[in-house]
């Protein structure tokens, strides 16, 4: 009888490398391009971020394909909802909100104003509910998935330190173009649903709470129907 190959969990240093530029190395220049250009704000249209929905899915496809090929155990990569899930999920995107809140506060009392914006200004002109929902949903399963459920875990053989700094660097690079606080608030986001994956081994409260930090703020900055 044909045995079935075994999957594995865990990744090489370039392993690591190749899934990191493939799903942020683009994200982390135009980044880094935003810096140079003084932190300007971010504009989209309902087209555009439809553009970047493709996008994403594009460079999910690439990677997945990529670790499958490497024999990494891709199928474990799919969030399984439950009711529980979900509410730590929402109880992990409020504490995610309160330590946000608090380290940003902090920075704004201790560094005096620069001629930069502190934080980015957004805007979304005529984003419909459905581009809105279906960009909040695919971008928190993106990010997630990656950072998370191929990055920290796939790391973890290498220290648990590394495994979870590593990623979370990586988040702040690709979202400096937020500006100081923003990065500050991503880094502290990221550090919240960063622990309860650690904690939890599950990846649906992380992708749920990434998809409230997204729906809420872009509700917020302009909805059309």
């Amino acid at each position: 009888m044909k045995e079935t190959p075994a999957f594995k969990s865990t990744l090489s240093s370039t392993e690591a490398v190749v899934v990191s530029a493939v799903c942020f190395g683009l994200f982390s220049l135009w980044s880094v391009q935003a810096v140079m250009a003084g932190f300007p704000a971010a504009r989209y249209s309902n087209d555009g971020v439809l553009q970047m929905i493709a996008l994403e899915l594009v460079l999910a496809g690439a990677a997945l394909l990529f670790l499958r090929v490497r024999g990494f155990d891709v199928a474990s990569l799919l969030p399984r909802p439950t009711w529980w899930d979900t509410l730590l999920g929402a109880l992990t995107y409020l504490a995610a909100w309160m330590l946000e809140t608090v380290c940003t506060s902090a920075y704004q009392a201790m560094v005096p104003p620069s001629p930069t914006p502190d934080v980015i200004e957004f805007s979304f002109n005529g984003l419909t509910v459905a581009t809105l929902i279906g960009f909040s949903v695919v971008n928190g399963l993106f990010e997630e998935v990656f950072l998370l459920g191929v990055l920290v875990r796939g790391l973890r053989g290498l220290g648990l330190g590394l495994a979870i700094s590593l990623p979370l660097l990586l988040r702040l690079l690709y979202h400096t173009y937020q500006g100081p606080v923003g990065a500050l608030g991503v880094v502290a986001f990221g550090l919240a649903v960063t622990l309860v994956y650690v904690r939890t081994g599950r990846l649906w409260p992380s992708v749920y709470a990434h998809i409230l930090a997204d729906v809420i703020p872009m509700a917020v900055w302009g909805v059309s129907d």
